[in-house]
């Protein structure tokens, strides 16, 4: 069984959707900048960020951790979790799971998209499995324990949202202004239908921004197509939250993100984090490089050993764990890693697309 202390690990080698990251933003923005607005805002947060508080059986703080970190001088993480469940639920699997690190004395963010389907060792079980699987067996807490045993850091915040709350929120700012690239449609039946987004700029709802940012299959350019529009909506989130004032849209936003959203984030450690408003512009994007996988009928991401041991030690040094020198000869690799991924990338995606196929006729049970 997996261990998830980092005294345990040092000196051990590391073995072998994105669509979240911009509930991430939209979390952020409207937390950190209304945090430090007028005092009824700032109560109306208040009460939402104490009905969603959830404990966790580690306590206050990791393990990784000696102590409790005080987000307004010490370098925190935050995994945030997009949930595929609806009417306010929060359980079931992850659909995407996004890790961002915040560096006060830089005053720099670090977000790392954690694909949903890779193959790890889910900490208290035995063997390996999808990460999204994680918090199906075992919640938040064991969801925590996997990433970080994956990842080799602590892992001091969580934030789990699901669906409802990505379209509802959009809908409170009165829809995104986006130019889609081209005309598609795109089918969901469990939660919009069918939608079709035309080519051009337009302003979407909460349906058509989640459906603009889940389209792959009729972009020639695939995940990368989709990558684009994802930052696209990112931006245009910014935007409306920066120059959000409505009172009124304000008290239904923060009903909204209540009733879909759970967290172990306080009052308090939300407003000591303002100061990262400025850098929501400027948030530097980590991924990893990675093989497709098929066993026994089941698809997996494949994590590349040292691209996931180099992302582990970027984000180390960002938290303060291990200095530059530490991590210099694997940041002189990454041009070399980045020209072999972008040399396969045509061939990968046309062989993703035929296990996302397989996949979407044949669902595997949990467990199984």
């Amino acid at each position: 069984m997996a261990q998830s202390r980092y005294e345990s690990k040092q000196g051990k080698g590391k073995k072998p959707r994105s669509i979240f990251k911009i509930t991430l933003i939209t979390f952020l923005g409207v937390f950190l900048l209304a945090g430090g607005a007028l005092v009824y805002m700032a109560t109306q947060v208040a009460n939402v960020t104490s009905s969603a508080q959830q404990d966790l059986e580690r306590g206050e703080r990791s393990e990784f951790r000696e102590e409790k970190v005080n987000p307004s001088n010490e370098p925190i993480s935050v995994l945030f979790l997009g949930l595929d469940t609806r009417d306010e639920d929060l359980s079931g699997r992850t659909d995407a799971m996004v890790l961002a690190t915040f560096n006060p004395e830089e005053g720099s963010i670090k977000m790392l998209n954690i694909p949903r389907d890779s193959k790890v060792e889910i900490v208290g079980r035995y063997g390996e499995d999808k990460i999204n699987h994680a918090h199906a067996f075992g919640g938040i807490d064991m969801t925590l324990d996997t990433v970080e045993n994956m990842l080799d850091i602590p892992v001091d915040y969580f934030v789990s949202l699901n669906f409802d709350a990505f379209m509802e929120i959009i809908d409170e700012l009165n829809g995104i202004t986006v130019d889609s690239p081209m005309t598609f449609t795109e089918t969901d039946n469990a939660t919009y239908g069918t939608l079709t987004i035309e080519e051009g700029e337009q302003i979407l709802n909460g349906e058509e921004a989640l459906a603009y940012v889940r389209m792959r299959k009729s972009d020639p350019a695939g995940d990368l197509g989709r990558g684009e529009r994802q930052k696209e909506v990112m931006e245009s989130v910014i935007r409306e939250v920066a120059s959000f004032s409505s009172i009124t849209n304000f008290n239904s936003l923060m009903d909204t993100v209540g009733r879909n959203l759970h967290m172990n984030m306080s009052f308090n450690d939300i407003v000591s984090m303002h100061s990262y408003a400025n850098d929501l512009n400027n948030i530097e994007s980590l991924s990893f490089d990675g093989t497709d996988l098929m066993q026994d009928g089941v698809y997996y991401y494949n994590v590349d050993e040292q691209s996931l041991e180099e992302t582990s030690q970027r984000l180390q040094k960002h938290l303060g764990i291990i200095d530059e020198m530490t991590v210099a000869s694997s940041v002189e690799t990454d041009d070399e890693h980045e020209h072999e991924h972008d040399h396969d990338h045509e061939h990968d995606h046309e062989h993703r697309e035929e296990i996302d196929d397989q996949e979407e006729t044949s669902t595997t049970e949990i467990g199984q």
